[in-house]
């Protein structure tokens, strides 16, 4: 287990990324989430969950093991029933737009599918929800066999016993309990299902399933199933394609728990986190009277390694949810005169920058910086949001390495200029004036030069 205090983005210690963030706060009124846990650059996920907690929304807690791939008794099985997940054959956009690559790189898609069918698999965890019944906590989840199943707890962080498989296939689960006490269960890739789960909450009747809820071509559905419901609305959070690639947490509305739902919008995009920023997948929930969205940005120049990471959202009065941006400050107040904004807490990039890591390099004073802004170009930019101060902006401060120039944007007006002149993997503090009235703003570092050029801390004031 490990404890620790932040109101920033990410949430986490570097060393954990817990993305497919599902919140929800529990009977003994702190909020839990539920996601997967990234550990490898080659593949999503891994076979552990870890359960997270708050009270507060700035204490933490990351509570040891949950469950893993290998407590499921059916994974690899070649016994154990097999269901179909997504329907690669159903000519979605996205479907047509992957077999005309493969195509093109002269691949068979059923060919390569089969063969991949054949081979076993990892027992690697993906997507989970979590929902609390009668003093029983169900831990629903799916697995890289596209199998999916539910085990049991009696706490809120698990760990959780006794997995059953569910009668269905494909990803990303998410279960809803409405008010009448009826509990429901979803999931799907492109195409999402939805039924009504029996009293015993691990069975459900087959043929009750309720087919193409919210579908890619009418609703921009990826994948990444949750539902909530705000007053007599149910709201279906998802993956969003509309974009061209799912990394927006979209919404779709309806009446019903099984639909018919319509397109709203988009409530977060998390494109250029990271150049290779692909997926995002979370959750929105009210926590003391305040909503916010759970979402994830990936990292290291890569798909992969993906944050948690919480905005505040407001619901309007007509049901609507404004769209926000990715902010460096995260559900606290903006950066305040002085403070230092990590490198790893920049919450857009463009260009060739990325978050790395840094392992080993340490400054005169035996501090180490674990994760950089690295691979910096001439025209990369790089976006702190938000700081604010009473008093005039005056000076801003870097520690880097290498060398380089780097001109200061607030809210779209240059500020200054800083020059930093040194040597590759030697960190180096330096300062330079600014000249900005006071106010709430948005820091962007725009590259002029660089020359191995990294950036680990930030501050103005």
């Amino acid at each position: 287990m490990r404890e620790f205090k932040n109101r920033r983005n990410p949430i986490l210690p570097l060393e954990f990324h817990i993305p497919d963030s599902e919140a929800h706060v529990m009977p003994d009124g702190k909020l839990y989430l539920y996601g997967s846990f990234d550990d490898r650059e080659d593949v999503y996920c891994s076979d552990r969950y870890r359960v997270v907690s708050t009270p507060d929304m700035e204490h933490w807690t990351i509570h040891d093991v949950s469950l893993t791939g290998q407590e499921i008794p059916w994974f690899n099985d070649p016994d154990a029933p097999k269901y179909q997940g997504i329907d690669w054959t159903h000519p979605t956009p996205f479907i047509r737009k992957m077999l005309e690559n493969m195509a093109a790189d002269g691949e068979d898609m059923k060919e390569q599918f089969e063969k991949a069918a054949e081979n076993e698999k990892p027992p690697l965890l993906f997507a989970p929800d979590c929902i609390e019944k009668d003093g029983k906590y169900y831990l629903y989840f799916c697995m890289t066999d596209d199998s999916e199943g539910v085990a049991v707890s009696d706490r809120p962080e698990g760990p959780f016993t006794d997995p059953v498989q569910l009668p269905c296939g494909g990803i990303d689960p998410a279960i809803f309990i409405d008010d009448d006490g009826q509990a429901y269960y979803y999931w799907g890739q492109l195409f999402s299902h939805g039924v009504k789960l029996n009293e015993d909450m691990i069975s459900f009747d087959e043929g009750a399933v309720v087919h193409d809820l919210v579908t890619e071509e009418e609703h921009y559905f990826h994948e990444g199933s949750s539902m909530r419901k705000i007053r007599d609305t149910y709201y279906y959070v998802y993956a969003d394609m509309e974009r061209g690639k799912p990394t927006a947490l979209g919404y779709s509305t309806g009446k019903s728990p099984l639909g018919p739902f319509t397109y709203r919008g988009i409530v977060i995009d998390n494109d250029h986190c990271d150049p290779e920023s692909w997926n995002n997948h979370g959750s929105i929930e009210c926590v003391n009277g305040q909503w916010y969205v759970f979402y994830h940005r990936c990292s290291r120049g890569t798909q992969r390694y993906r944050r948690l990471c919480a905005e505040p959202i407001t619901i309007n009065p007509d049901g609507t949810i404004d769209e926000v941006k990715m902010t460096s400050q995260g559900v606290g107040n903006p950066f305040a005169p002085g403070e230092t904004m990590m490198g790893y807490q920049a919450c857009e990039l463009h260009g060739k920058v990325y978050i790395g890591v840094e392992e080993q390099l340490k400054d005169s004073a035996g501090n180490c910086y674990e994760e950089k802004l690295t691979n910096l170009h001439a025209g990369d930019e790089i976006y702190f949001r938000y700081v604010e101060s009473a008093k005039d902006w005056t000076k801003v401060r870097l520690i880097t390495a290498g060398s380089g120039k780097v001109t200061v944007w607030m809210n779209g007006k240059i500020a200054g200029s800083i020059t930093v002149e040194g040597k590759t993997g030697i960190t180096k503090l330096t300062e330079a004036e600014i000249g900005m009235p006071a106010g709430r703003y948005e820091v962007v570092l725009k590259v002029d030069a660089a020359e191995g050029l990294e950036i680990f801390e930030v501050t103005v004031e």
